[in-house]
């Protein structure tokens, strides 16, 4: 018998409630991961209450924004955590609902599955300064948590980390998602940080297939106008671990495309 692998979903839901309208679940019934890490879930405590606690069977854990409609972050997961950790320690940012870790320890490991959301600053400058600023904390955050224990982080980065991970990347130099402080993090937090971008691991040079968002303006869908903003985002060892990515393109569930990446590990 071959080992088992574990499947490990990311999705930016664009609202739980609208992907759900829109055929995510029965998508999750069909495609059967292990656990699914989404972002913006946009919902509070209440509005999950008696609906969403599960997803296809899976359990969820989430970190709600205390803003209403607003960010919120959920793991959903066959296999019950050991501990799950909300929020990395920021006032600031985790009253925005961004960061939800499970934690799988056992006597010989330690692994975190953690869904994340980083900021977006394509609204202004306000928001822009707000996303310098987390990844300023969330950083070292990861750099630490890297020293004690495996993970994988999955998310929203809201960040083409190279002109492969984006189709008009002449036109968007100046623009938040592209910047060049981006890009140099994303770099950083892929070398001096030492986490590994697994989908490039896996698919090193592809460029448009890779496109996880698209841009509801113009027919930027139908003509494959995209970027990569939805990460893997591994410590090496688990990386290595990584054999198979699909992006899910044949339905719609948000403006994002789900990232599924099958690792030959077993919780």
């Amino acid at each position: 018998m071959g080992k088992s692998l574990f499947k490990l979903t990311s999705l930016n839901l664009n609202g739980i409630r609208s992907a759900t309208s829109k055929g995510v679940e029965a998508w999750l019934k069909k495609t059967r991961p292990d656990c699914i890490c989404v972002q913006e879930v946009k919902a509070q405590a209440p509005d999950v209450e008696g609906r969403f606690e599960k997803l296809a069977g899976l359990t969820g854990h989430f970190h709600f924004a205390q803003k209403k409609g607003y960010s919120g972050v959920a793991a959903f997961t066959k296999h019950e955590p050991s501990d799950v950790i909300v929020g990395f320690g920021s006032e600031e940012f985790d009253a925005e609902g961004r960061y939800v870790e499970l934690r799988y320890d056992t006597p010989t490991r330690k692994l975190s599955l953690i869904s994340c959301y980083f900021p977006s600053g394509s609204s202004g400058e306000e928001r822009q300064l707000a996303k310098f600023r987390f990844l300023d904390q969330i950083d070292p955050h990861l750099a630490a948590l890297r020293q004690t224990r495996e993970f994988i982080l999955c998310g929203d980065v809201n960040i083409a980390h190279t002109q492969n991970d984006l189709k008009n990347w002449r036109g968007n130099r100046k623009n938040s998602g592209f910047l060049p402080e981006e890009r140099a993090w994303m770099t950083k937090i892929t070398s001096e940080t030492g986490l590994v971008d697994v989908y490039r691991l896996l698919k090193p040079e592809t460029t448009e297939e890779c496109y996880t968002w698209w841009s509801n303006r113009g027919e930027a869908y139908a003509k494959n106008v995209g970027w990569r903003l939805d990460y893997h985002l591994a410590t090496p060892g688990i990386a290595q671990l990584a054999r198979k990515e699909t992006i899910y393109r044949k339905e719609r569930f948000s403006d994002h495309a789900p990232v599924t990446v099958e690792y030959e590990l077993a919780l």
